[in-house]
C-alpha cells in the first residue's frame, strides 16, 4: 500500500506555474508610488522623469498623511495637473485611500475624524498650519479643524481631489491604488476595492491577461510577480520613493 501511494503521488500532475502574459500597454508610461507627504522625494523623481516627455505619468495615490509636507505635495501635484491639462502625454493622479479619508473628514469630521487622525491626518493638518487637535478631540474641535483645513486647502484643490479617478488602463495594464478582485473584470471593479484593496489580490492570480500596477502595500523593494507590479516602497518610512517605467515587454524601476 505504501508503494501504491508513492506511485499515485508521483503520477499526480503538478499544477502549471502561473505565466503572466507579455506586458503590453498601448502607450509607454511611468507609474509613481505612494508619496505620503515626502515633497523632496517627489521633486527628485519628477526631475528624473522630466526627460521622458513622451511618457504618460500616473500617480497611484496616497499623496497625503504620514509624512510632514502633505500640503506642499498637494500644491505641487495640483500645479502639475493644471500645467498639463492640454498635454496628451500628461499626468493622471489616482485617488488613494488616504485622500478618501481626508475627504471623508471634510464631509463629516465627527464621524470620520478619529480614524483619519490615527492614520496620518495629524501630520496633514499640521502641514496646513492646523494644530491643537488630537485623536480624541471633541466634536466642536474637529469641526473647527475641518473648517480651517478647508480654508487652507481651497475650493479648487478640494474639487480636484474629489474628481480623482480610481484607475487608469492602457492595453493589458491597469494602474490602481490598492488592488483588484482577481475574479472581477477590471472595468467592473468596485471603487472600494481599487482604493482599499481585496483579500485575494496578493494571493490569487488574474486569469484575464491583465497586469495590475499598484501601491498601498509596502514592499522592501519594488516587485514584479504573477502579473502584479508593486511600487509602494514606504517613502515616508524608508526615504525611498519608487516609480516604474513601463513599455511593451519591459519594466524598469526608478528611485528617488
Amino acid at each position: 500500500m505504501k508503494f501504491l501511494r508513492r506511485i499515485g503521488r508521483k503520477n499526480t500532475p503538478e499544477p502549471a506555474p502561473f505565466r503572466a502574459p507579455p506586458i503590453a500597454p498601448e502607450k509607454a508610461f511611468v507609474a509613481i508610488g505612494d508619496i505620503h507627504g515626502q515633497l523632496l522625494l517627489a521633486e527628485r523623481l519628477f526631475t528624473q522623469i522630466a526627460a521622458l516627455s513622451e511618457y504618460q505619468v500616473v500617480c497611484v495615490g496616497d499623496y497625503v498623511d504620514r509624512g510632514e509636507q502633505s500640503a506642499q505635495v498637494l500644491s505641487l501635484l495640483h500645479g502639475v495637473h493644471n500645467a498639463n491639462k492640454e498635454n496628451t502625454h500628461g499626468f493622471t493622479f489616482l485617488m488613494g485611500n488616504h485622500e478618501e479619508m481626508m475627504l471623508n473628514f471634510l464631509d463629516d469630521p465627527a464621524r470620520n475624524g478619529a480614524r483619519w487622525l490615527r492614520h496620518g491626518g495629524l501630520q496633514t493638518l499640521a502641514s496646513f498650519g492646523v494644530r491643537g487637535v488630537h485623536q480624541r478631540a471633541e466634536e466642536a474641535q474637529l469641526i473647527d479643524a475641518r473648517d480651517a483645513l478647508r480654508e487652507q486647502l481651497g475650493a479648487e484643490q478640494e474639487h480636484w481631489l474629489r474628481s480623482l479617478p480610481r484607475k487608469w488602463v492602457s492595453g493589458n495594464v491597469a494602474v490602481v491604488h490598492a488592488g483588484a478582485d482577481p475574479a472581477v473584470p477590471i472595468e467592473n471593479q468596485a471603487d472600494e476595492v481599487l482604493t482599499w484593496g481585496h483579500p485575494d489580490f496578493m494571493r490569487q492570480n488574474r486569469t484575464d491577461g491583465m497586469w495590475v500596477v499598484h501601491g498601498h502595500t509596502i514592499m522592501p523593494e519594488p516587485q514584479i510577480r504573477n502579473g502584479r507590479i508593486s511600487i509602494d516602497t514606504g517613502a515616508y518610512a524608508t526615504g525611498q520613493l519608487t516609480a516604474a517605467k513601463i513599455e511593451a515587454g519591459k519594466v524598469e524601476f526608478l528611485n528617488a
